[in-house]
């Protein structure tokens, strides 16, 4: 019963650094990825679709991305999610597709942006504590219900610390790892 809460906690604390890789990958580096507009939602016969469903998007360099979608008459309604999602650009349209041109990061951006990379890695440390916490109540309740003795309740809250202890650097390597891109020129 102790290895099924264990397993448990190693999957929910895999899942806060799954979930904070997926958010990392909507910061912008250097150059920018298609990921940036990934949240990126349109009106597409009653239903909110993600661009990468009603067209194709495209990096030509390290500034600009391009939507050219399947039906053209999306074009307005691309343009207005874009400035609706706020992603720091205005989209221009050439009839054909809609251009993101974006100016190269500023010193003070890069900042900003592995400031707010630090938070969203905080949010994920937090998330995994929860997760300990989760796990050591139902050690707890375990070692109430004379289930298991006080001494494999203090193993287990040891090997829950360990979990939490490897989860947490895990957190810290990605971290370190997007804030070296986003503050390399």
């Amino acid at each position: 019963m102790l290895k099924s809460i264990y397993d448990e906690t190693k999957a929910r604390m895999q899942k806060c650094v799954e979930a904070l890789t997926h958010e990392f990958s909507s910061l912008r580096t250097g150059k920018v990825s298609p990921k940036i507009i990934d949240n990126v939602k349109i009106d597409y016969f009653g239903t909110a679709t993600p661009l990468t469903a009603v067209g194709s998007i495209t990096t030509p360099d390290a500034n600009t991305i391009i939507i050219t979608p399947w039906d053209k008459s999306l074009l307005k309604e691309i343009e207005k999610a874009i400035q609706i999602a706020n992603i720091g650009v205005n989209p221009s349209n050439n009839g054909a597709g809609v251009i993101l041109a974006f100016a190269p990061m500023t010193q003070e951006q890069r900042k900003e942006t592995a400031k707010h990379a630090k938070a969203m890695a905080e949010k994920a440390k937090v998330a995994a504590r929860n997760v300990r916490q989760d796990a050591n109540n139902k050690i707890k309740k375990l070692e109430k219900d004379k289930a298991i003795t006080e001494d494999e309740s203090k193993r287990a809250h040891d090997e829950a610390q360990k979990i939490t202890d490897e989860t947490i650097a895990s957190i810290d390597k990605h971290l370190a790892d997007k804030e070296a891109s986003i503050l390399k020129i």
